[in-house]
């Protein structure tokens, strides 16, 4: 699968490059949100994990120009943050168009799941 990893947190970021490729994904990250967002826009990802809190554009500027653009289902994107995100605020999300949220900290087994469930959706999705 193409991921893309939008978050702030260089030892985020470089862990999940290296655990992921590892496993045979094709990996490329960014550190800040409009970076990120450009990312999305010039290619075409299997799965967007995105931060929440960064500075000066967030993941939730993000969320909202993809939005506003007809673009926030062409990818899955699983949001990964640490903030105190409400499981309503959450909800209120999803019904923008994003998959789902992981907290962090992360078990590398809950994202595994993650890439695996979002994966299976992908392919049965490929089929139709």
């Amino acid at each position: 699968m193409r991921i893309l990893i939008i978050d702030d947190s260089f030892e985020i970021t470089d862990l999940l490059v290296k655990v992921l490729t590892t496993v045979g994904h094709e990996v490329t990250s960014s550190d800040n949100g409009k970076e990120g967002l450009a990312m999305i826009k010039e290619g075409k990802f299997d799965l967007i994990f995105l931060d929440i809190a960064m500075p000066d554009f967030s993941g939730l500027d993000v969320i909202d120009s993809l939005v506003q653009s007809g673009r926030i289902r062409d990818s899955p994107i699983v949001l990964f943050t640490a903030s105190s995100i409400t499981d309503s605020e959450v909800a209120e999300l999803v019904k923008k168009g994003i998959h789902s949220c992981l907290r962090k900290p992360v078990r590398i087994e809950n994202l595994f799941e993650k890439v695996e469930e979002i994966g299976k959706l992908r392919t049965s999705s490929d089929r139709k």
